[in-house]
């Protein structure tokens, strides 16, 4: 074998262990990234840290009537990720979640008939380091956010019913993927009525006075004050069979095997990123390995069997991925780097490419 075939062998092995790691890392559950704050109430959420409630929770109000409310006071540290997520386990629906979007809010509903909106967006929810106290109230005639006590967006469109604030309670991550947001949670309370603009009102000043809210207990479904200060508990002030967990291991509750590309669709920049990280890094591998098999081995159909070696490599790895908490297995990663190894093959099949290429590997 000569020194060209032993270089291009050498380097297509550094580049499938390279995107092996990349695709792989960390090859275990790290620990749970959640803190008490060391000043005052609160529980911070670093990069892989989640909560979640040890029994689902459930609704209390009178039947037919579907109004609700919720208050979290929170402060944020990152431009994205999943704040809080309710998950019926049994139908692997997340009926309703609260992420954080830049400097805003994105409040979604996926409880089939509740909505004519799937979501909506409120800006300008944080201001630098300071807490926020944001309150959502609704029923059937629309939805009501209040960010410190302050209207600042009713829409009759978009709608959550008390039923879609129960089941699994997940906080600052999601239910199904490694979506964590960062920052602390200092407050959070679950209504079966809707808050009236006063007792929003007077709930802001309750909590930002003296820590906790002390609104009218009727009608609470839970209550979190975050004021433990230690241990590995949050308990629910109302019902102490579904008191939040700190697991010591990073978790995902349902870990999703290869979701369809329309399912993974965010429009977000971490997510367009994500798009141009997995086709740019398999480029890589389509250059090299096309290189060898065509100029090594001769192999008669050599770009048909570079791609289909990327494809199953990507596969491989996305396999692998559901069984690993920190990443997600998605079909869209599947796509992205198949594409990413066929440019690569394109690239070297250009002949001012496989000109330079000639001219800088010895023979």
């Amino acid at each position: 074998m000569n020194v060209r075939a032993m270089l291009l062998q050498a380097i297509c092995v550094c580049v499938l262990l390279g995107i092996l790691v990349a695709g792989l890392w960390p090859f275990h559950t790290p620990r749970n990234d959640v803190t008490w704050a060391r000043s005052g109430s609160g529980l911070h959420f670093g990069k892989h840290g989640s909560i979640v409630s040890t029994s689902p929770l459930t609704a209390h109000a009178k039947p037919g009537d579907g109004s609700c409310s919720l208050e979290i006071w929170l402060q944020a540290n990152w431009v994205e990720g999943m704040i809080l997520a309710f998950y019926w386990p049994d139908h692997r629906v997340v009926p309703f979640s609260i992420r954080q979007f830049q400097e805003g809010l994105v409040f979604e509903n996926h409880s089939p008939g509740d909505s004519k909106e799937p979501a909506i967006y409120v800006a300008d929810v944080f201001h630098g380091p300071k807490p926020a106290l944001v309150t959502i109230t609704s029923d059937e005639a629309g939805f009501a956010v209040y960010v410190d006590g302050t209207l600042v967006r009713r829409d009759p469109n978009f709608t959550v019913l008390n039923r879609d604030l129960t089941g699994q309670l997940v906080i600052g991550g999601s239910p199904s993927a490694p979506y964590n947001w960062s920052g602390i949670v200092k407050g959070l309370t679950i209504y079966d009525y809707e808050l009236s603009s006063a007792e929003v009102s007077q709930s802001f000043a309750e909590w930002t006075q003296g820590g906790r809210s002390a609104a009218n207990s009727e009608g609470v479904a839970a209550r979190y004050l975050f004021a433990e200060g230690k241990g590995s508990v949050v308990r629910n002030q109302v019902d102490s069979a579904t008191n939040l967990l700190i697991p010591e291991r990073f978790f995902v509750l349902h870990e999703q095997f290869l979701e369809r590309p329309w399912n993974e669709f965010r429009l977000a920049w971490s997510y367009m990123k994500d798009l141009a990280v997995n086709v740019v890094g398999f480029i890589p591998l389509g250059f090299f390995f096309y290189a060898y098999f065509s100029d090594v081995r001769n192999a008669k159909h050599a770009p048909a069997i570079t791609i289909t070696l990327g494809f199953a490599i990507s596969l491989t790895i996305e396999v692998l991925q559901a069984f690993l908490p920190t990443r997600h297995s998605g079909m869209t990663d599947l796509l992205t780097n198949t594409v990413g190894t066929a440019l690569g093959v394109m690239a070297f099949r250009h002949r001012a490419v496989r000109s330079l290429a000639a001219l800088g590997l010895p023979e």
